[in-house]
């Protein structure tokens, strides 16, 4: 069973990881050459269904981080590495939850209202936010296995 929760924790932290990873260094770059509402349509379609997957990741990344912790019987069991991990992985959460509650929001906002100027300053905003959160996740993957 230790093993499936493991697994499960470990795909949804390859979603989310590689997610960024894709947005930041192939889609962005390639959404450039699109005038700005095509460009900023299609991230808002886009950053909408990545996000909601990124959502269901982290509901994943708690519970069988939960259980993973429980099982080495808590802090006094825990390696100092899944310590940083699970400190790490709460400062991602709660900065997702900033992105998608703040910059996000506003910008799928303006590009309803075709604000395209607004729109592209907060794209800008989730780009910046996305590239911490991304080195936020390597820190986390080494932290867990090289301490």
């Amino acid at each position: 069973m230790r093993n499936l929760i493991l697994l499960l924790h470990l795909f949804a932290a390859i979603v989310w990881l590689g997610g960024m990873v894709f947005a930041h260094f192939c889609l962005r770059p390639s959404v450039a050459m699109l005038e700005p509402p095509k460009r900023l349509a299609l991230m808002a379609a886009t950053l909408t269904r990545f996000f909601n997957i990124v959502i269901v990741a982290i509901v994943i990344l708690l519970a069988t981080g939960v259980q993973l912790y429980i099982a080495r019987d808590g802090a006094a069991a825990a390696a100092i590495g899944m310590h940083l991990m699970s400190g790490i992985g709460i400062a991602m959460m709660l900065l997702f939850g900033h992105l998608f509650f703040g910059p996000f929001r506003r910008m799928k906002a303006a590009v309803i209202a075709e604000a395209w100027p607004v729109a592209a300053t907060q794209l800008g905003m989730i780009r910046v936010l996305v590239l911490a959160n991304m080195i936020l996740g390597f820190l986390a993957v080494s932290a867990v296995r090289l301490l």
